[in-house]
């Protein structure tokens, strides 16, 4: 059969008559408008029928600029064109946005994290299982073809026994935001995320066991005493005995830079940086290569791949390559390394598990 054919008797779609997965997206920002661009221009079989935002104007902008419909949140969920939804809204509004999703019968790509506290993220994951649909949350780096070929290297044993990881994530700089904007604990629940999915990734098989984390004002240190943090390092140790590091920082003058390393028993693997391109210009000033100010530049066939999975899992059935329930140990790293910061200690998960609801996040 053509593996191009998208028919719904194929695939098993909803409605009759239909010829491609239909596509929602939740939230019109920087990042709900690159996806919506991939669904609606880059992945064929699959169509971006409507766009959502509490701003009607950036929904209708959006909507306008790639041929879908601006659309409210209730209309999104209740329409029986749209067979998933995507969610770009903002970090502590995508559990409950899950939780609905789920409970309309649609499928779900949610961007990280998938929730703020261990409750919330147990209570999506439970949604999707319960309803039946595809829960696939943004890690997108596992899609980064150096870090699939990584990943690839470790599950062929060549590199052994990993012994020691470490990833990064440093956001481009020079850092302009307002620090009274970024909610508490940002760094370690929006940004480093990203970090603690990969190691576990780069790790397959084993489970975090504690966590010991520090974190200052750095950028912006005036910012302190409100309790910004823009600057984080932290230590994980695993069940297989692998110790691995994850650091961030907000403000890195020379681009946005993604790396990852696992040092293992028989060699080791890297993979990451922020160049934009493999030029590199050699004058008198010295050597000198373009690097990437965004993470949709950086990572830009890593968010094709994803949300191309994301159809896959839908239309062929394809296992999830970034559950609901490894977004819940990510998490769950997160949450012991801001209590690690509070605290000064070193925090086992375990410690976190059993006390699902006793940390403040800072959510609203």
């Amino acid at each position: 059969m053509d593996d191009n054919d998208v028919r719904p008797e194929r695939f098993g779609l909803r409605s009759p008559g239909v010829d491609a997965l239909r596509l929602a997206v939740v939230g019109a920002g920087r990042i709900g408008a690159n996806h919506a661009e991939i669904v609606a221009r880059r992945i064929p079989g699959v169509r971006l029928v409507a766009v959502a935002d509490p701003v009607e104007s950036a929904a209708q902008r959006l909507a306008s600029e790639l041929g879908a419909e601006p659309a409210s949140l209730e209309d999104v969920l209740a329409r029986d064109d749209v067979d998933g939804v995507l969610i770009s809204a903002p970090a502590r509004a995508h559990a409950d946005l899950v939780v609905a999703a789920a409970a309309a019968g649609k499928h779900v790509f949610c961007e990280k994290p998938m929730a703020v506290t261990l409750a919330d993220a147990e209570r999506a994951v439970g949604a999707a299982e319960e309803a039946g649909v595809v829960l696939q949350v943004g890690f997108n780096r596992r899609f980064a073809p150096g870090f699939v070929a990584s990943r690839a290297r470790i599950d062929d044993g060549q590199v052994g026994n990993p012994q020691i990881l470490r990833s990064l994530t440093r956001d481009p700089g020079p850092f302009a935001g307002d620090p009274a904007r970024v909610p508490q604990w940002t760094i370690f629940l929006e940004t480093l995320i990203h970090d603690f999915d990969i190691l576990c990734w780069l790790n397959p098989g084993a489970t975090p066991q504690r966590v010991h984390a520090f974190a200052d004002a750095l950028v912006s240190p005036e910012a302190r005493s409100r309790g910004h943090l823009d600057t984080a390092v932290v230590s994980i140790q695993f069940d297989n005995g692998a110790i691995a590091t994850a650091d961030a920082n907000f403000s890195a003058l020379y681009g946005y830079d993604v790396r990852a390393e696992v040092f293992g028993s028989k060699g080791m693997v890297t993979t990451g940086n922020a160049r934009a391109t493999d030029m590199t210009f050699y004058d008198a000033d010295g050597i000198h290569t373009d690097t990437s100010r965004r993470d949709t530049d950086l990572l830009r066939s890593a968010y094709v791949a994803e949300l191309t999975a994301f159809a896959d899992s839908i239309l062929h059935g394809s296992p999830v390559r970034a559950t609901g329930a490894e977004a819940r140990t990510a998490l769950s790293i997160a949450l012991a390394a801001i209590r690690s910061v509070e605290t000064g200690a070193t925090v086992a998960i375990a410690d976190v598990d059993t006390a699902v609801h006793g940390l403040s996040t800072g959510a609203a």
